[in-house]
C-alpha cells in the first residue's frame, strides 16, 4: 500500500478493490466485485438486469445462485420463479448454480470455497456478512444493485467506519459463540453498528472454529453492520487453502488504524443469553427468563445449523425425550452437514429424542414454510431474527438462543439452562 495512513481491514480491502493506494471512511468508491450471490430472489435481479438492456452477464463464473429460501418450492408462485431462474442460469452459462439439495447460501458459499479472505463478496441477502468469518468484505445488497453488478461487475460503496470489538476470556461450559454475539448486540443495540464495519479480535475469537466465527459475523448484521470481519489467522488459512475457488489474500488491519470506537468484552463469566420478544437487542441471561413456556424449538439455519451445533444439541438430547407439548425442528445448514451428521449418528440421536429433521434451507427461520407458529405460541430458536411475525403469526413470541439452550428447553417444555445437561 506504500506510504499511506494506517487502514482498517474494510479500508484496505476497498482500496484494493477500487484500484487505489488508500481510501478512508466516508469516501465513496467504485469497487470490483469478486463474487455475486443470489438465491430465489435472483428472479427480481433478473427482471432488473433485463431492463438494463445488457444481453450477457459480466462474468458467469463469478455469479453464484443458490436456492435455499423455499426449498422444495412451497407454492406455485415459488415454483414458477425457480423455473425462470433455472432457465436463466442455463442461458447465461452460470455454472455455480445450486438447486434445492445443497443448503443455505451463506453456508454453501463458505463450504464451496467462494468466501475467501480479502475479496469483495456481495449477495442479495442481508446475512451475507457471514462470509466475513473468512475475512471477506461481504455485504448484502438490493436486487437492482445486483442487476448492475451482473451487468458491469462493479458497485459503488461508501467506505464504512469501523468498530473494533475485542472479545477476551475462556467461554464457560454451556456458553457459545451465539451467547457472545447476543451479548454484544444487547450491549451496543440493534442500531449500534448501522452501516459500520465490525472488526473482531481477541483470544476468545482466535480460539473459535470457523463455524463459530460464522455465528459472530452472521448475527453482527442484526446490529446493523455493513460487514463483520474476523481478522484472518492460521485457522482461516487452514480452512480456505484446500477449498478456495480463486485467489485470496490474508489482509490484516494496520496496528495503528483509526476506529470509530473500541469495545472490549470479557466472556469468562457469561451465562447463556437469549434475545427476547420482539427485538434482537432485548437480551437477557437465562437466569432472568428461564421457565417461560414454549411450544416450538428450532435448531438450525445459517446462524446455527452447523455440525458443531447439531453435535452439541445431540449431546444434550441423547437418551432424553422432547417434551410432549413441544415440536422440535432441526434444520442442517447444508446437505454436507446433514450427511456428516448422519454418518456420526447425530441425526439418529436427535430423531430418537423426537426431533423432526427438515430440508437444509431457510423455511422455518423466515416463516416461509416448514414450521410456522400459531397466534399465542412461543418458540425458542437458534436462528437470527425474532421480529414480530418472523416465524408465522404476528401474535407469536420468539426467543433466540444457542442450540444448546434450545435443546435443553425442548426437553423441559420451557426456557431452560443447558449447563445442567453438560456437567462432566
Amino acid at each position: 500500500m506504500g506510504m499511506t495512513s494506517p487502514l482498517t481491514l474494510a479500508e484496505k480491502i476497498l482500496a484494493k478493490k477500487s484500484g487505489k493506494d488508500t481510501v478512508s471512511a466516508g469516501e465513496i468508491v467504485q469497487a470490483k466485485v469478486d463474487v455475486a450471490m443470489s438465491h430465489e430472489n435472483g428472479r427480481m435481479v433478473k427482471k432488473s438486469f433485463e431492463k438494463i438492456g445488457v444481453e450477457k452477464v459480466w462474468d458467469p463464473d463469478r455469479i453464484v445462485i443458490i436456492f435455499d429460501h423455499r426449498v422444495p418450492a412451497e407454492s406455485e408462485r415459488t415454483a414458477i420463479g425457480q423455473k425462470e431462474l433455472r432457465e436463466f442460469v442455463k442461458a447465461q452459462g452460470i455454472k455455480n448454480f445450486y438447486d434445492i439439495n445443497v443448503g443455505v447460501c451463506h453456508q454453501v458459499l463458505v463450504e464451496e470455497g467462494f468466501s475467501r479472505p480479502g475479496i469483495l463478496l456481495v449477495g442479495t441477502d442481508s446475512h451475507t456478512t457471514t462470509a466475513g468469518a473468512l475475512s471477506a468484505f461481504a455485504t448484502g445488497i438490493g436486487a437492482t444493485e445486483m442487476a448492475a453488478v451482473w451487468a458491469t461487475g462493479e458497485l459503488w460503496l461508501l467506505v464504512p467506519e469501523t468498530l473494533k470489538i475485542v472479545v477476551e476470556g475462556k467461554l464457560p461450559r454451556g456458553v457459545y459463540a451465539k451467547d457472545v454475539i447476543l451479548n454484544i448486540i444487547g450491549t451496543i443495540g440493534a442500531d449500534g453498528a448501522d452501516y459500520k464495519a465490525m472488526e473482531y479480535s481477541g483470544d476468545t475469537i482466535s480460539s473459535m472454529s470457523i463455524a463459530s466465527r460464522m455465528v459472530i459475523s452472521n448475527l453482527a448484521m442484526e446490529a446493523g453492520a455493513k460487514v463483520a470481519f474476523i481478522i484472518p489467522d492460521k485457522v482461516t488459512e487452514s480452512y480456505v487453502k484446500t477449498r478456495a475457488k480463486g485467489p485470496y489474500e490474508m489482509i490484516t488491519p494496520d496496528p495503528d488504524a483509526t476506529y470509530l470506537s473500541e469495545h472490549t468484552f470479557d466472556v469468562s463469566d457469561l451465562e447463556p443469553q437469549l434475545a427476547c420478544p420482539h427485538q434482537v437487542d432485548n437480551v437477557e441471561g437465562i437466569s432472568e427468563v428461564r421457565g417461560a413456556k414454549i411450544n416450538q424449538a428450532v435448531i438450525g439455519s445459517c446462524t446455527n445449523g452447523r455440525l458443531e451445533d447439531l453435535r452439541e444439541a445431540a449431546r444434550i438430547l441423547k437418551g432424553k425425550n422432547v417434551h410432549p407439548e413441544v415440536r422440535l425442528l432441526v434444520v442442517p445448514a447444508s446437505w454436507s452437514i446433514y450427511r456428516e451428521a448422519l454418518k456420526r449418528g447425530i441425526i439418529e440421536t436427535l430423531i430418537d429424542a423426537g426431533a423432526v429433521i427438515v430440508n437444509a434451507g431457510c423455511g422455518p427461520c423466515l416463516g416461509a414454510h416448514q414450521g410456522c407458529l400459531a397466534p399465542g405460541e412461543a418458540a425458542v430458536t437458534s436462528t437470527n431474527r425474532n421480529f414480530q411475525g418472523r416465524m408465522g403469526s404476528a401474535d407469536a413470541f420468539l426467543y433466540l438462543a444457542s442450540p444448546a439452550t434450545v435443546a435443553a428447553s425442548a426437553i423441559e417444555g420451557k426456557l431452560a439452562d443447558p449447563r445442567r445437561y453438560l456437567e462432566a
